[in-house]
This record gives C-alpha cells, structure tokens and sequence, in this order.
C-alpha cells in the first residue's frame, strides 16, 4: 500500500498526515496579487505551487474548491497602517481611476498565469467587491470584545487577544519584541499599542479609494480581506491556506487572529508557504538590479540574461524545486532546466507513438514488471511526501527509460504485459500533464513539416547525397530538432543540446 499523503504545517513546524475536514472535499484558500505592477516572478512561483497542490488533490479524486483573491483596496504602500494605498498611489500619478489600474494588471496577471499553464480557480474574489462582508467580520470582532474604534478607524487589540490565545504562533514573533521593534508611524497615537494593526482606517480627504461604514468613511485594513473572503467562501473552518513565505508575517498572523476571534474557531487546519526566489544567490529585488519579469525570461530581454527560456522550461525549472526550498535563477540552471525539459517533451512524442501489440510465445518478464510498478509506485510516494516535485521528476526520467526501450524494441510488449503497459502509460501522462501541468510547445505546428523533411533527409540518404543529408540534419537543427537514425527507420526528437 502507497503511503498517506502528508503536508509540512508552517503552525506546527512539521509534516501531518492530510486529512481533510469533510472528505472528499478540500477547501483552499490562496493570497492572491495586489494589483498594482506587473505580476514578478515571486507570485509565479508561489501560485505555481499551489496549483501543482491543486491539480495533485484532484488527480487524487479530491473534490477541490480553491479561491485565489485579487487585492485591489487595503494594500498600504508601507504594508502596515501607514501610507498610501498602493492602487490609489499608481491611480493618482497617472491620473486614471483606481479601478483601471486594478483591470490592467489583473488583465496582465491572468496572461501570466495562461502563459505557464497555471490553472484558474474556482473563485477568484476581489476584496473591493466584499466590503460589506469585511465590515460584518469587523462588527464580530468589536462584539467579541477583541478590536476598539478610534478616531474613525477600527484596530484589532492584540493584547486583549492575547489574554487567551497566542498572537505570533505561526512565525514564533513575541509580543514584547514587536513592541520595541514596531516603528512610529502616522496613526499610531491613535492605537493602544503600536503592535495593533488596523481592520478599518479613516480615509483622509485626499485618499481616493474609500467606502462607508459604521464607524465613518474610511477602507478595510489589508489583512481583513481574506479572512472575509476566504471564510465566505470556504466556511468558518477550511483546510489549507497557502501563499508566499513573505505573507508569513504579519499578513498570516493577522489572519490567524482575525479568524479566531470572529468565528471562536482556528479557521485554517493546515498553514503552507512557498519559498523565496534568488538570482545568482542574492534575494531578488528590483534595488538590485537583478529582478526580472515572467516575460523577460521568455523573451531574454534582461541584461543578466543569456537568452529567452519557452515558459514550460521555466515551469519545468520551477518544479525541479521543493516549493518550501528557495529556488535560485541562474543561466547555467536555467539551461540545465531547458535540457531536462526536452528530454520530458521528446517522452511525450514517444509515448504517443507506442502501441500495445500481443506476442505470441513471449514471456512475462516479472523483473521489468516489478521494475515498472516501483517507479509507478514511486511517483506517487514522492508527491505524497509533501508534494515533492524535485523527486517525482527525477521517478518520470526513470519511466521515461522504459518508454524508450519500449520504443526501441529493446523490450516487449508482452514482455510487460497489458495491465503494467497501461500503469506506464497513465503513469507517465497523469503526471506530466495533470500533475505537474507540462505541455509539449512545438508539434503541433511543426510536425507535418518535420516528416516532409525527413522524407526528403531518406531519399537524399538512399540516394547517397550527403551533401543534401548534412544540409537538412544541420536545417533541423537549427529549429531545435535532432535527427535520429535508427535500424529499421529514421525519426527526430527534441534537440536537449542548443
């Protein structure tokens, strides 16, 4: 029997068997963009991630409802209580309205998404479009006793909470230490302690985005959205929330607090993060110079760049990675990445190509059977240690050898037999397509023209033109394509070398 599948809980530091509230049914929150700027390469690995989790629970025949939002109120410029909001800043500078900000880069953001073969979700609300249901968590808080209204804003009051449960669990911050270390901002003399953080902030006169509510005109804090949201949408209690380890503190913290005391429930069973991005080994940022956008890796147009990488190599780069394990850009990987990639996508074309044919008088060779079903075996054992993708990969390539002996007649069919064919077979296409969410880019559109080439490559080669045979291998080439001369015909792959 294949063991259980079990998730790392950031709230307990350590792996858990997933056993989900209400099976078959998985509910999944994820902290989706602030649309301010063109999506970075952070959010793509994050929700990369949580689909690759989406898409494993449902191959597993989980019912998964998941909700991603969109942040387009609330995101204040310093990520605290103080500052513009992000929206209104870009709104203001381009003298534009808030609202076609947010459109223009939730357009770009879901061409993104397209781009890497990231799947929608199943709802994608938008914190502007629950303001009434972020008021409504606000009045559960003040009636729970646990948040003051000062000055028109609305704080939650992390001491009072702290009587009876714990503020910091998930990122292990002390109380005592926020306090010294929380910096003086503007508003802060209206809160009890500078640690508070806000649920509703008075709007100023020249802050363009705001709403009213019972305490005045004003708009919700960013933390509140997606405890209205994802309890809306999911229920008081929900399994997973997933998002960026940089969400970690405060804007999960905050969460933790909101839900409890709101609902009197932990709202979220288990918490995952997904790691950091490098380049080179330093943090990637836009101060250093070393920050770059999902297009420019497609493109190469990036000065730390060598050339542009298709984007399932850069999914494929993505998840040669654990999600909890910072993932570090560099050329020499990326290339690796490229080189692994096609050797994936020629598996594809192969495994397209087999046919299961019964022989008779071949023997059941017990020792590939055996061979066969264990790495079958083993991709799920991979996926089931914490959806481990770096090791479920590196179990693919291992098929991938059995594809190609299959295909080569080094095995037989019936070597095998139908039933270990079959597990092969879906094996294989289950995870790179369902799973792992890996496309092939280029047969579509070039393979009448490949075997009009190659018709011409074996005329020229029974004719014993070589001149013409070297001239098509090299015009192949040069398109990425290998041509592969076997013993009873002639066939092309995926070039791993460019």
């Amino acid at each position: 029997m294949l063991n259980e599948l079990k998730v790392y809980n950031s709230l307990s530091g350590k792996k858990e068997k997933f056993e989900p509230l209400n099976p078959p049914f998985v509910g999944m929150y994820v902290c989706g963009p602030t649309v301010y700027s063109d999506v970075h390469l952070g959010n793509v690995r994050t929700f990369m991630c949580f689909d690759v989790i989406n898409r494993y629970l449902k191959f597993q025949d989980y019912k998964v409802r998941y909700v991603r939002n969109i942040t387009d109120v609330g995101h204040l410029v310093d990520d605290a209580d103080a500052g513009e909001d992000k929206i209104g800043r870009i709104a203001k500078l381009e003298k534009i309205e808030p609202m076609q900000v947010v459109q223009r880069y939730t357009t770009g953001f879901h061409e993104v998404m397209k781009l890497f073969n990231i799947l929608s979700p199943d709802i994608e609300p938008s914190a502007t479009g629950h303001i009434i249901e972020q008021i409504e968590v606000i009045q559960k808080i003040l009636d729970a006793g646990l948040a003051y209204e000062s000055e028109g804003s609305v704080y939650f009051d992390i001491a009072k909470y702290n009587e009876q449960e714990n503020y910091g669990k998930l990122s292990g911050r002390v109380v005592e230490d926020l306090l010294e270390t929380t910096r003086n901002l503007d508003g802060q003399e209206e809160k009890r302690s500078k640690a508070d953080f806000a649920l509703w902030k008075k709007a100023s006169e020249e802050h363009i985005m705001r709403w009213p509510s019972p305490w005045g005109i004003g708009f919700p804090g960013w933390h509140l959205e997606c405890t209205a949201m994802s309890t809306k949408y999911l229920g008081e209690q929900f399994d997973i929330h997933g998002g960026g380890l940089d969400l970690k503190f405060p804007h999960h913290e905050c969460e933790i607090a909101q839900g409890k005391a709101a609902t009197g429930k932990e709202t979220v069973k288990y918490w995952m993060h997904s790691n950091m991005l490098t380049v080179n080994g330093t943090k990637m940022s836009k101060s250093k110079g070393n920050s770059f956008l999902p297009n420019q890796l497609v493109t190469g147009d990036h000065e730390l760049l060598e050339k542009g990488y298709s984007p399932m190599t850069v999914r494929f780069f993505m998840l040669q990675s654990h999600y909890s394990s910072p993932l570090d850009f560099s050329n020499d990987a990326l290339k690796a990445a490229e080189k692994g990639y096609i050797r994936l996508a020629n598996g594809m074309r192969l495994i397209s190509k087999l046919n299961y044919q019964e022989e008779e008088g071949v023997e059941i060779n017990e020792k590939q059977q055996k061979q066969i079903n264990s790495i079958c075996d083993n991709c799920y054992r991979a996926m089931n240690d914490d959806f481990n993708t770096a090791q479920t990969i590196a179990h693919l390539f291992n098929l991938l050898k059995k594809i190609n002996t299959l295909y080569l007649g080094q095995l037989k069919y019936a070597e095998i037999g139908r039933e270990t064919y079959d597990r092969l077979i879906n094996t294989f296409n289950g995870f790179v397509f369902d799973v792992l969410g890996l496309q092939e880019e280029k047969i579509e559109e070039v393979d009448p023209i490949i075997h009009m080439l190659l018709k011409f490559y074996q005329e020229a080669k029974e004719a014993k033109d070589y001149d013409k045979v070297d001239e098509i291998r090299a015009a192949l080439k040069s398109q990425g394509i290998a041509v592969k001369d076997m013993k009873d015909k002639i066939d092309w792959a995926y070039d791993e070398i460019k």
